[in-house]
């Protein structure tokens, strides 16, 4: 099984840059997309053989998340039922035979670290939510945590210490995930890679250069360690300042 998750930063610009050729091309059995920016008849894509489903914001022209799948869930909720938090369209989640899948476009800090005191509670109530899943069945979750989790995960740590995405705050937050008994899929494979990033600023010719983070994850409940086959950051895909991430699992 396949699954791939990419902040496409505006589904409609990601179009017109190669989006479709690629989802073909990767042929997975769920894609989970973040940051769609769009509203509800915005944009029709006609992806055959894939059940669609899409959390708009409120607010127009931002956040937003869509999952699209060969075989059709359980169920679908939106959100994770908490009206502070589902407001701006971040979450949806799919229940199948053997586990919950969660998309998520977490909040991001801001300039000065504006966010970071509504991110806090955030991270609290999400992963609540994700343990209360995991009482039914394990869970799968993908999307931009919008952290890099340690050093090894961006390019200059030491100047990026206080910024949004790697504050110390942030990533005490990503370790308590883990401690939950999530598993950071990428590092579970690959816990020595150094320079593979999956977002990269738009400004400086940071792509170029690789001056990237990586922000962008698969996490999964550790009772599936058994089921995971690989974990890969395909940084040779363009049409966003990310670029996707994938999971491989029996």
């Amino acid at each position: 099984m396949k699954l791939i998750s990419w902040n496409v930063n505006g589904i409609r610009a990601c179009v017109q840059k190669g989006f479709l050729d690629f989802f073909e091309k990767a042929d997975a059995d769920i894609f989970c997309i973040q940051e769609t920016k769009m509203q509800e008849g915005q944009l029709v894509l006609e992806l055959k053989g894939y059940h669609q489903y899409w959390n708009y914001a409120q607010r127009k022209g931002y956040s937003g998340t869509a999952v699209f799948t060969k075989k059709e869930p359980l169920s679908v909720a939106y959100g994770i039922g908490m009206e502070e938090h589902d407001k701006e369209g971040r979450v949806i989640t799919l229940e199948f035979e053997g586990f919950y899948l969660v998309t998520v476009y977490t909040p991001n800090s801001q300039n000065e670290l504006a966010r970071l005191p509504y991110r806090m509670q955030w991270e609290e109530d999400f992963l609540a939510y994700l343990k209360k899943l995991e009482e039914k069945k394990p869970v799968v979750f993908c999307g931009d945590l919008n952290v890099a989790a340690e050093e090894i995960d961006l390019k200059n740590p030491k100047t990026n210490r206080k910024n949004a995405g790697f504050t110390d705050e942030e990533r005490e937050k990503f370790r308590e995930v883990k401690r939950a008994g999530f598993i950071d899929t990428f590092r579970y494979f690959y816990p020595d890679q150094e320079g593979i990033y999956s977002w990269w600023s738009y400004r400086f010719s940071a792509r170029a250069k690789n001056a990237g983070w990586r922000i962008d994850y698969f996490c999964v409940s550790d009772c599936l360690k058994g089921r995971l086959k690989d974990a890969r950051i395909l940084t040779d895909i363009m049409g966003s300042d990310h670029c996707p991430v994938e999971l491989e699992m029996e």
